[in-house]
């Protein structure tokens, strides 16, 4: 069980405008920059990213068939806003792994009680 429709848009509606003011600068937090594979159109999503050796794991706390995650998979890319710094990424496929393998312990737990066990691995694009 991820988290329901209706917390994402309580999440987008109120949560998401005062977490906005800090999410690209705390540890865990990050701002998915990508583009509508139909409109064009640039979108920022807020997530919960983590370093892993070689980019970076996304927790899909709404699961894989987000608009924003369908929107990166066909893109291919997107950027990663993330602790002051702007990471492109590349390479991004959903993974099913429910030993939470690149979260950190408190983080498992959090995510262990609402059942998530996808997420979304992207690569660093070479420099």
């Amino acid at each position: 069980m991820v988290l329901s429709r209706r917390m994402a848009r309580f999440n987008k509606v109120v949560t998401h405008r005062v977490t906005g003011l800090w999410v690209r600068h705390l540890p865990g937090w990050g701002v998915v920059c990508h583009r509508g594979r139909r409109s064009g159109r640039a979108f920022e999503t807020q997530v919960n990213v983590f370093r892993r050796p070689g980019g970076y794991v996304v927790a899909l706390t709404y699961g894989p068939d987000t608009d924003w995650v369908n929107n990166v998979l066909a893109a291919g890319e997107c950027d990663l806003v993330t602790r002051h710094r702007r990471v492109h990424l590349v390479d991004p496929r959903v993974v099913r792994d429910p030993a939470m393998t690149h979260m950190p312990p408190v983080v498992r737990t959090i995510l262990s009680l609402n059942r998530v066990t996808e997420f979304l691995y992207l690569d660093e694009a070479p420099t």
